[in-house]
């Protein structure tokens, strides 16, 4: 779905943790928005035809030397703009206004008082608290704006140019700790920029199914199909544009959970009559594997490995022109730095970086507009089922990364049964939507215990599970104790080889979600 067949808000980024979140915030009011670097042009947002524009926060001082600047045509576009923070703070700048750091620095939360009617704070209490995290701030107001809204340590935390449709503020409305955020941004987007809501999943599907057909025509894709809620949404997306057209790859690297080979061939081959290739590949990967225990090594190989079977499949599947892949929007956020800008790159993603460059095939990506949670309600909407759907993320290596040290496997199928009990005990206490992501490892340690009236010397496994938003940050989840005694205690009596479980309490950071 393109920006021609809907109304865009454009979220323009100085390289803010938060830009995402702000565009996200923009979908949620069914309005597409699209986060493009700073320095994009006037000429390309004129050709854009955003129906509003809304600068981001960002790392630096606007007062420090080379602090970034948008292109200073765009004031003279007559699109309405919203600046966040650094936005504000650039927009002050660039207009006649002024910048200083306080004495006081603001970070957390602050007492939002109203001081005058706008239409940026309709329906917002007088009152509220909302999240605040900055050095710097307005000093003079630049030219034809008024202050409308202060907290006690910043005199202008919310200031308007009615006529221009300008406005900014020093406050993050786009965090759920800003009291009335929301209605705030959908103040903007609706009331001020006259953006149509239309932008929603149905409407999404219904282009997307046309764009596909046009793409392809009357030739082939091929889809790697690995069980994964990104890949599974793809497979359906483009299955009901091109029936028989679509061929599945499935490779069994034997590094999979429990039932899950089972699961993608009663979902995809039963159930959606997807053409589906299954590749049992268990021995490969496992001889590839053997005596190594380094993680970056494990990693290597794993993905070696799977483009050789995967390229194997790929000739067997006959004449192809298309490659789907389960690429989305964070992902290709991530691997674009914007030039000169601030935002560093945060990681080649695998689904855009990595592929040899000889490919053969051209690249089908009907998810890369959509973030995660959108994905999600894209796969509902196809009528795939929760558990595929709602699944938590699962690393591309596999168990490989979960059994630390070395790989046999015995400790992969001891893992399994591990990882299974875990997930059931976590679903029967109704907890598994509450939790980010929940994984067991199997630990290159043995303890000494007592089974029976036995002495044995056994494997030692962890329990992790952690809340988060985005990965990036994670806190480890609270069980109700009895939930982590009964997964114990059915661990060390049906899983032979373990008598010793241990809980992770470790967040991100210092620790990371996977151990590798």
């Amino acid at each position: 779905m393109g920006k021609s067949d809907h109304d865009t808000i454009l979220v323009l980024d100085f390289g803010a943790q938060y830009s995402q979140l702000i565009a996200r915030r923009v979908r949620e009011q069914h309005v597409y928005s699209k986060i493009v670097p700073y320095t994009i042009s006037a000429q390309e947002i004129r050709k854009i035809a955003p129906k509003g524009i809304i600068f981001s926060g960002g790392p630096m001082s606007v007062s420090s030397e080379g602090s970034p600047r948008p292109d200073e045509k765009i004031f003279s576009l007559g699109i309405p703009i919203l600046g966040i923070c650094y936005g504000l703070q650039v927009m002050s700048i660039m207009n006649g206004g002024e910048v200083k750091r306080p004495q006081k620095r603001e970070y957390g939360f602050a007492d939002l008082h109203v001081k005058k009617a706008s239409p940026l704070l309709k329906d917002i209490d007088e009152n509220v608290r909302v999240w605040m995290s900055h050095g710097d701030s307005v000093h003079a107001l630049p030219d034809s704006f008024e202050c409308i809204a202060s907290t006690d340590n910043c005199e202008y935390t919310v200031i308007a140019n009615d006529q221009s449709r300008w406005y900014g503020v020093q406050f993050h409305p786009e965090v759920v700790h800003s009291q009335g955020g929301t209605q705030l941004l959908r103040n903007f987007v609706i009331d001020i920029c006259k953006a149509t809501g239309d932008w929603s999943m149905e409407s999404f599907i219904e282009s997307q199914l046309a764009s596909i057909r046009e793409t392809v025509k009357d030739r082939h894709v091929l889809c790697g199909l690995s069980g994964g809620v990104d890949s599974s949404v793809v497979a359906a997306l483009i299955h009901k544009a091109i029936k028989d057209q679509l061929t599945c790859v499935f490779v069994n690297n034997g590094l999979l959970r429990k039932g899950e080979a089972d699961l993608v061939r009663t979902v995809f081959a039963d159930n959606f009559k997807i053409n589906l290739q299954y590749a049992d590949a268990e021995d490969q990967f496992i001889d590839a594997l053997k005596g190594l225990s380094d993680p970056e090594e494990k990693r290597k190989v794993v993905g070696k490995v799977f483009i050789d079977v995967f390229e194997q499949e790929a000739r067997k599947a006959g004449d192809i022109t298309f490659l789907a892949q389960g690429t989305l929007y964070p992902d290709v956020i991530e691997s674009i730095s914007p030039s000169g800008g601030p935002s560093v790159t945060i990681k080649s993603h695998h689904n855009v970086g990595g592929l040899p460059e000889d490919l053969a095939f051209t690249l089908l990506e009907p998810l890369r507009e959509l973030f995660k949670d959108e994905v999600r309600e894209l796969g509902k909407e196809l009528g795939l089922p929760d558990e595929i759907v709602y699944r938590h993320p699962f690393p591309g290596p596999g168990l490989a990364v979960r059994c630390i040290g070395e790989i046999t496997k015995e400790r992969l199928e001891t893992l399994r049964e591990i990882d299974a009990i875990f997930i059931e005990e976590i679903r029967k206490a109704g907890l598994y939507n509450d939790i980010w992501q929940a994984l067991a490892t199997l630990l290159p340690v043995k303890s000494v215990g007592v089974q029976g009236d036995e002495r044995t010397y056994e494997e030692v496994c962890t329990l992790r599970a952690v809340t988060s938003e985005d990965a990036m940050t994670a806190d480890w989840f609270q069980f109700p104790p009895q939930v982590l005694q009964r997964a114990s205690s059915r661990i060390v009596n049906e899983v032979v080889h373990v008598n010793r479980v241990l809980y992770d309490i470790t967040s991100k950071p210092p620790g990371t979600i996977e151990w590798e």
